[in-house]
């Protein structure tokens, strides 16, 4: 026996589950740092988060960033990052990372790309030039750019698509993943996750869901939603996912963010999520609160002397008012960084919020008291309600608790 065997690059531990729900608390044990789930991933796009220093995260307590290999193969390319000694040295970030494939590109940049069975031919926006990004080429990207998680090349297809397109993007992606498994050179120090596809159809879900699963892999993703479809077909897709994947590896939902479906997506069984989410609505002038989105932009912020969330300990709030704020929202460049620091704060704060909640097993009366303060001045969305309903969470109505 070889007691110095170095452990996978991933191993996951459920620490406590929902009494009543699918919510889990857990933890993903990575080779940059361990990271405790439901999380929430800020995007980097780029390599970098958007008005946010490595250092600013650290004290926020971020433990895991996501960046996207399209963009990053694009520029800086594979071979600045290569010499840099890969993305975690050449940003400076010294904890986790996960990598997209560059899949949702084929539909953000719909018009500049070619789908075929080899793979997804690019036109750049930089500078015209082509670039054919094969499941082979997605993974070499990510091998030099050294995310502890990866993904596969899967065919993305519009939320909304029907027909045959989206059976051939379901089988496309399946045998893509294999290619991708293939070409993955460094199994031992990342791990490659992939996707569950299949729109809005269950059959193909499900389908596709058994195929990946003979796979030998250490998480499954989530993709294809959040682009547009009814919320109903939403969570009833993630509800279905989540009860066919397996309980003892991480499940990751791809471009999820608002608030509400943060709180519900947990109780359906979720781990992990990102989206750009709160760093894009900062640099419109928009700060997330627990009542769901202050606009500082708005004159009535003028006089008001008081931090954004007087219960929030980030350092835009304990340093800055609401009416400073006003003063400066998309007109200085510095108010970004301000209100991406309050936004980024407010996702972690929610996600630690939840995994105390379920650890306590309080997770339905915290999802209860949530969605009253969320929905102050609004009835719950009928969605959310029937969503809650599938895993035993019956919401009531604000008066039913005095």
């Amino acid at each position: 026996m070889n007691v110095n065997k170095v452990p996978p690059p991933l191993t996951y531990k459920i620490i406590a589950e929902c009494s009543i729900s699918k919510a889990r608390v857990g933890k993903m044990f990575l080779r940059h740092s361990d990271v405790e789930t439901p999380v929430f991933m800020p995007v980097g796009t780029a390599g970098t988060l958007k008005g946010l220093l490595p250092d600013q995260l650290i004290d926020l307590d971020c433990k895991i960033l996501l960046s996207n290999t399209y963009h990053l193969g694009m520029r800086p390319g594979i071979d600045v990052l290569k010499k840099a000694g890969g993305l975690h040295k050449f940003m400076g970030w010294p904890r986790a990372l996960l990598t997209d494939s560059g899949g949702f590109q084929m539909v953000s940049l719909l018009q500049l790309a070619e789908i075929d069975e080899n793979g997804v031919n690019f036109r750049s926006p930089f500078d015209n030039s082509e670039c054919m990004l094969t499941p082979e080429h997605s993974i070499q990207i990510q091998n030099v750019i050294g995310a502890d998680i990866i993904m596969q090349l899967d065919d993305v297809v519009k939320t909304t698509t029907t027909g045959p397109r989206v059976k051939e993007a379901m089988h496309r992606t399946i045998r893509w993943v294999d290619r991708c498994i293939d070409a993955h050179s460094r199994d031992e120090e990342q791990s490659l996750f992939p996707i569950v596809q299949g729109g809005l159809d269950l059959k193909l879900r499900h389908e596709c869901m058994e195929g990946l699963l003979k796979r030998p892999v250490r998480g499954y993703a989530i993709g294809g939603l959040s682009g547009g479809e009814s919320k109903d077909d939403f969570w009833l897709t993630v509800h279905r996912c989540t009860d066919l994947l397996p309980k003892d590896k991480p499940r990751y939902l791809m471009g999820v963010g608002f608030a509400a479906d943060l709180v519900v997506c947990v109780a359906l069984g979720i781990d992990m999520f990102d989206c750009v989410f709160p760093t894009r609505t900062a640099r419109f002038g928009s700060a997330l609160v627990m009542s769901g989105q202050m606009n500082l932009k708005q004159k009535k912020y003028a006089l008001d002397m008081r931090p954004i969330d007087e219960e929030c300990i980030c350092s835009t709030c304990k340093t800055y008012t609401r009416s400073y704020l006003h003063h400066i929202v998309t007109v200085e460049g510095v108010s970004s960084s301000l209100l991406s620091i309050h936004n980024v704060s407010f996702q972690l704060s929610l996600m630690s919020q939840m995994r105390s909640a379920i650890e306590k097993n309080e997770f339905p009366k915290f999802v209860q008291e949530f969605m009253i303060k969320y929905f102050a001045n609004d009835p719950i969305p009928k969605w959310i309600r029937e969503a809650l309903a599938a895993v035993h969470i019956e919401l009531v109505d604000d008066k039913d608790l005095i």
